[in-house]
């Protein structure tokens, strides 16, 4: 890499994995693969046993509910645990209690004792963990790897994460067809994931921490990352338009289940099928972006894929049969991923090395909203149709997406203002 890639954060085409090539990097990365194949795994046994124990699409969206509010509440104060601890240690905690969690109900499961509201409460305990996970590891990364790598090195997680999620939903989905394994195996399996992961991280350099004590309280800290992300435009828009998508359009994969069951009346084998072709176009899309390098693709692109994104929705909404559904879950994906990708990338760039892990837990406040907004989605799902609600949802997250792209040009031409990447 050049002195010029270095001092402009640049990813030189052919370098796509980049940031793999320091090593403290390649097991925090690790980690996360196995990490993120437990999450897509259980995600999709958690709402097929949701939707089996009580009949309802509401039932899909209390347990991303109960997911959510935690992220809500705590995912600033992981932001500022991010910037004031070490990261390794921050991580450990999150890592043991997904580890906790994921053996608490695969013994429920394995023991048939199973009820809804341990499903809702294993929700819960993931939630705080989350709020934990993001911002640390995003933090973590850029003392890994450094400013020039810092953009490859979000690709590459995304890429990590879509890809399990090929693997992950597909080995679900056929798990959970299979009347003599079941969700009892698909548990069990997270479980020896989520302990590789916490291997992986207990084996991660400790990470810097501050040189002097901070003076001010952890409540000062935070309003001190949320003041900075105010007064800062080309970093506050997009961090709004990340929450905007995430609560409004990202919900449609709460409702794969009932949509293979209810409006397709297909069996669960479907419900991998779908989960891994929208796996499929996200990790596709995160090579290409990877390659191309995040500083070639600026605001306009993210506008593009977040509608797209948008739009992908609404198609799904009116596909007329299982397999034009099938594509629209492959558009969705890419766009979801390419827009995750490089709005989070500009987002960092643009903000100031100390802030890097509460500007993230703004970020990862989309997933709360996510949780949040599934909920009342699901009610209205119950109430006017599947349908209209996925089309609903795609047309207002299309209307937020380009209203705030307007206020980011705003931001770039108002007088000594500059959009930067830097």
């Amino acid at each position: 890499m050049t002195q010029a890639d270095a001092r402009s954060g640049r990813v030189r085409s052919g370098r796509t994995f980049e940031a793999l090539h320091v090593a403290s990097f390649r097991r925090l990365w690790l980690a996360g693969v196995a990490q993120f194949s437990a999450i897509a795994m259980e995600s999709i046994a958690r709402g097929y046993l949701a939707f089996e124990l009580t009949g309802r699409n509401a039932a899909l969206g209390i347990t991303l509910l109960a997911m959510g509010i935690p992220m809500l509440l705590l995912t600033p104060i992981g932001g500022v645990a991010a910037d004031r601890f070490a990261k390794r240690t921050v991580l450990v905690v999150a890592s043991g209690l997904l580890l906790g969690s994921s053996v608490a109900v695969a013994i429920a499961v394995v023991t048939d004792m199973l009820a809804f509201w341990m499903l809702v409460a294993g929700s819960v305990v993931q939630g705080v963990a989350y709020s934990l996970l993001a911002p640390a590891r995003v933090a973590f990364s850029y003392e890994l790897v450094g400013r020039e790598r810092l953009g490859n090195a979000i690709l590459l997680a995304q890429l990590a994460m879509n890809g399990t999620r090929v693997v992950g939903p597909a080995l679900a989905g056929l798990v959970l067809g299979i009347s003599w394994l079941g969700a009892d195996a698909v548990y069990l399996a997270t479980v020896a994931l989520f302990a590789v992961s916490f291997g992986f991280t207990l084996r991660l350099p400790r990470g810097a921490v501050r040189e002097h004590r901070p003076t001010a309280s952890p409540w000062e800290e935070l309003r001190a990352g949320v003041r900075y992300v105010r007064r800062e435009p080309p970093v506050l828009w997009p961090v709004l338009m990340a929450i905007g998508m995430m609560a409004t359009a990202f919900p449609y994969v709460a409702f794969l289940p009932s949509l293979v069951d209810e409006v397709f009346a297909e069996g669960p084998g479907w419900l991998g099928v779908l989960s891994t072709v929208s796996a499929v176009g996200a990790m596709g899309v995160s090579l290409v972006v990877a390659r191309i390098g995040t500083d070639r693709l600026g605001d306009g692109s993210v506008a593009a894929v977040a509608a797209l994104f948008a739009a992908s929705v609404v198609a799904l909404g009116l596909a007329p049969s299982i397999a034009v559904a099938t594509v629209g879950v492959l558009v969705a994906g890419a766009g979801n991923a390419a827009f995750q990708a490089l709005n989070n990338s500009v987002v960092l760039m643009r903000s100031r090395d100390e802030f890097h892990g509460r500007v993230q837990s703004l970020l990862m406040l989309g997933w709360s909203a996510f949780g949040i907004f599934a909920f009342p989605l699901g009610a209205v799902a119950d109430a006017i149709g599947l349908r209209a609600t996925l089309v609903g949802m795609g047309a207002v997250s299309l209307v937020i997406a380009a209203a705030l792209h307007v206020q980011i040009c705003r931001s770039a031409e108002a007088p000594n203002r500059k959009l930067r990447v830097t």
